[in-house]
């Protein structure tokens, strides 16, 4: 289901950018490292109509993602920015055409291309659910559960959110923190919706062990592998019953499709964020759709301006499963926005306010601003 009525073009006289560090309720910890504070590089687009805000949410070093602030931040004033500007008007759809011939930066693409969708949006009086297909007006809300210090630690944390009201729990591991914590979660809580996400912590030398949670009846076991490692993972497919699903390795619609010709996964988390923006993940959603192929929306940390956008992106009919769209104080006790996501009976709202549907807390983003610069045609 593409884009069937595409937003206007605007004239674009500005980019700000600004990096921002939030704290995080509690630290964070997955298999490449532990963050205290999120940070990120918030966008908006400036122009004479109204401004619209987007995220880039690469992290401040290259661990989850070759992809960081500072890199992000350079590619974006140096070039990303003036070949928009240099189009004096341009719709979103054109964002990712225009930007074509600059290699990778996904992520930096991606939040600029948010900024201008909100901008055209918000000048129309269109929501961003409406405009990308949404079919519902709440999902289903996981939760996404760090590394913690022991089992026993992790069932008390899982508990926790489960009290909350969340539907779906997905637990890190990384080599030697997999089993036994996956056991005790299970043992736990019976027979919850659980999963399990390796951020690319094993090889396929490690088979035997990750066979072994296939006896914990998992939803899936979320990119065990390397992100390039598609045929290993196609290898390490037929060794399990547990279904597989890839993250870092989906890049792009081309890479899911390989992935799906090859059996390399029979799930796919979709991060707009990380893939080169919303329309990309239209895309991806709309091949995986007509291919069986059950996706879900990945998260990223993100402010309540990403997790706005998820939360319209995860309304499609083909997010059958349910993601990382979680409530805004499960990082962040202080938000930037105005209207922070919220839980209510395991479920997020999709806003329905133009644009990306949620106001910005001027006072909040200047509080947590510590690099700030304006780039104008």
């Amino acid at each position: 289901m593409p884009i069937t009525r595409p937003a206007a073009s605007i004239r674009l006289d500005g980019f700000e950018l600004r990096v921002l560090h939030l704290p995080l309720v509690a630290p964070f910890t997955t298999s490449f490292g532990t963050e205290a504070v999120r940070e990120v590089i918030i966008v908006r687009a400036l122009t004479p109509d109204g401004d619209g805000w987007g995220e880039i949410v690469t992290g401040n070093a290259p661990l989850y993602s070759s992809e960081y602030t500072q890199g992000a931040w350079d590619v974006a004033c140096r070039f990303l920015i003036p070949a928009l500007l240099d189009a004096h008007t341009v719709a979103p759809e054109q964002v990712a055409p225009t930007l074509e011939p600059f290699i990778g930066h996904r992520m930096a693409k991606a939040g600029l291309e948010m900024a201008v969708l909100d901008a055209a949006l918000r000048a129309e009086g269109r929501p961003l659910g409406e405009y990308l297909g949404a079919i519902v007006d709440r999902v289903p809300s996981g939760v996404s559960v760090g590394i913690q210090r022991d089992p026993a630690a992790l069932v008390d944390t899982v508990a926790g959110y489960l009290d909350e009201g969340y539907v779906r729990i997905k637990i890190k591991i990384k080599p030697g923190r997999d089993v036994a914590e996956t056991a005790a979660v299970r043992d736990a809580f019976g027979t919850i919706p659980l999963q399990v996400d390796a951020n690319s912590a094993y090889t396929l030398a490690d088979a035997d062990t990750l066979a072994e949670l296939d006896r914990f009846d998992l939803l899936l076991i979320e990119q065990p592998l390397q992100e390039d490692d598609l045929v290993d993972h196609a290898a390490l497919a037929k060794r399990l019953r547990t279904p597989l699903c890839l993250d870092e390795s989906i890049v792009s619609a081309k890479a899911a499709r390989d992935a799906i010709a090859l059996g390399a996964a029979s799930i796919i988390n979709i991060k707009a964020g990380r893939i080169g923006g919303y329309l990309e993940a239209v895309r991806i959603h709309d091949l995986c759709r007509d291919a069986a192929i059950p996706v879900w929306c990945g998260g990223m940390l993100e402010t309540g301006l990403g997790r706005a956008a998820n939360a319209a992106l995860a309304a499609l009919p083909g997010f059958t499963l349910p993601g990382d769209v979680s409530a805004s104080s499960r990082f962040y006790e202080r938000d930037i926005v105005t209207e922070p996501a919220v839980l209510e009976n395991g479920h997020i709202a999709v806003p329905t306010a133009p644009g990306l549907g949620v106001g910005v807390d001027s006072v909040a983003l200047d509080d947590f601003t510590v690099e700030r610069v304006e780039v104008r045609r």
